[in-house]
């Protein structure tokens, strides 16, 4: 019988790569002098046993949040991807970006797919410049190893870059609802709407992982993987791949122990 495999998925950093299971996380840096760094903890805020479809989207998305302040802290060598000025700008400009697009003329539809676009211009930015995108093609290897028994490439079916399309189909359908109803009803609309987009686009991701032969689940994965393959990830060195394993390692060391 073949071996039970721990769900595992993951976050690529400037100088490392983060690996995170069920219950617990681990993370792996390369510091200036080569000395490779890591640590590894048990998760405070556990979502992967909440099984409704309403709650589990938003449950996952914080704890993987609320991972990220004790990696810090375990670990200050580490490099977030968002830890750059101009990164920082970015999301302050797409910000702004985003309600200037909301109060033009274009159709509701197209408005939200504008906005959808310019939110992903600060994740772009912080794949240039650095060995972001590299370590995040370590990630996939090393996990995708794992998982399949057999060496992988860089591209991962079950990338956070596959959510693109799904949210942005969501977020198009929710605030164009949410647009429809009396102005001053328009605010709580709108906040309903981003989390309504929120919790369709992960339960429909979570159908294209389980139905990946599916017409509309390739369609809808198309804009995803082609980011992965293009921009979001590059040939990891064989230095990039160590650290990676070196994560998997620990944060499996955790989850079966």
């Amino acid at each position: 019988m073949a071996e039970e495999k721990v769900r595992l998925g993951g976050m690529a950093l400037r100088n490392g790569v983060l690996v995170h299971g069920p219950t617990a996380w681990a993370c792996a840096v390369r510091l200036p002098d080569g000395t490779l760094k890591v640590a590894a903890r048990r998760k405070r805020l556990v979502a992967s046993g909440i099984q409704n479809p309403l709650l589990r989207g938003p449950a996952r998305l914080a704890e993987a949040v609320a991972v990220l302040p004790s990696v810090k802290r375990a670990l200050p060598e580490g490099q977030l991807p968002f830890e750059q000025p101009r990164v920082v700008a970015a999301m302050a400009a797409s910000a702004v970006g985003v309600r200037v697009v909301r109060g033009s003329r274009l159709s509701q539809a197209a408005q939200e797919l504008a906005a959808g676009m310019l939110a992903l211009t600060p994740a772009l930015l912080s794949l240039r410049g650095n060995d972001l995108a590299a370590y995040h093609g370590a990630e996939h290897i090393s996990i995708g190893s794992y998982e399949h028994d057999e060496p992988r490439a860089r591209e991962h079916e079950r990338c956070g870059s596959h959510l693109i399309g799904p949210l942005l189909a969501t977020s198009a359908a929710t605030h164009t609802l949410a647009a429809s109803v009396p102005q001053r009803f328009r605010g709580p609309a709108r906040a309903v709407a981003s989390l309504g987009a929120l919790v369709a686009a992960t339960e429909l991701f979570g159908w294209m992982v389980r139905n990946p032969e599916k017409k509309l689940a390739r369609a809808l994965a198309k804009p995803g993987h082609e980011l992965q393959h293009r921009y979001a990830t590059k040939e990891p060195t064989a230095d990039q791949v160590e650290v990676a394993e070196a994560a998997l390692r620990a944060c499996l060391e955790l989850e079966t122990a």
